[in-house]
């Protein structure tokens, strides 16, 4: 299906729900964008550019979300997050941190630096992601169906129900309440669909 909308001398064609084209005055060819890479080109350098563009711009939107989703919790959730994350004692991204800083460089981490080590972790590993997502999403279109949402589902189950807890940096999954998979589950569903949308973006106009 079609949709046209005209902004002074250029007109957007829409063609539901894959394509994106303009073209400027009658007579002219139409360039069209495919959706579904971003252009109709395929260069895996400038798609992993822009999915590591799009994977730093999710990262800061998971932080967003879980801000959020703390701000909107009753003071009783408040308090048994609270009592959850003193038995968790540290964040997985900063335990990584501490296992990086202590295997290669032989240092243990201040309190002061594990404060900035983990965000740098959580925005590193989330840049990582998406540029591996955007050069993927060169060499097999496929792999973009559904805006980046089996994306961050697969994420999701890879990394925090799998990886994290056999190697020892999270509790078992069977340990949480459903709520916290949810949630996370949540949080990662808006990575995979804000670094899709940020990626095609960028990668329109590379």
């Amino acid at each position: 299906m079609l949709y046209g909308v005209e902004l002074n001398q250029w007109t957007f064609i829409i063609d539901f729900p894959f394509n994106i084209g303009t073209y400027k005055g009658k007579g002219e060819s139409m360039q069209i964008f495919n959706w579904k890479n971003g252009r109709d080109d395929h260069n895996v350098w400038k798609g992993l550019a822009a999915g590591l563009i799009g994977g730093l711009v999710a990262s800061w939107a998971m932080n967003q979300f879980q801000s959020l989703m703390k701000n909107l919790s009753s003071s009783e959730e408040e308090s048994q997050g609270e009592k959850n994350k003193s038995e968790e004692q540290e964040p997985p991204t900063v335990k990584t941190a501490e296992a990086i800083s202590e295997t290669l460089f032989n240092h243990e981490l201040t309190d002061d630096q594990k404060k900035a080590a983990g965000p740098i972790v959580h925005y590193a590993f989330g840049s990582l992601n998406g540029a591996a997502y955007g050069a993927m999403a060169e060499v097999m279109p496929e792999t973009a169906i559904g805006a980046g949402l089996p994306f961050g589902a697969l994420l999701w189950l890879g990394a925090d129900e799998i990886a994290l807890p056999v190697i020892g940096l999270t509790k078992s999954p069977l340990e949480y309440p459903i709520s916290t998979h949810v949630n996370a589950l949540a949080t990662h569903l808006i990575y995979g669909l804000t670094t899709d949308m940020v990626r095609r973006a960028v990668r329109y106009v590379m």
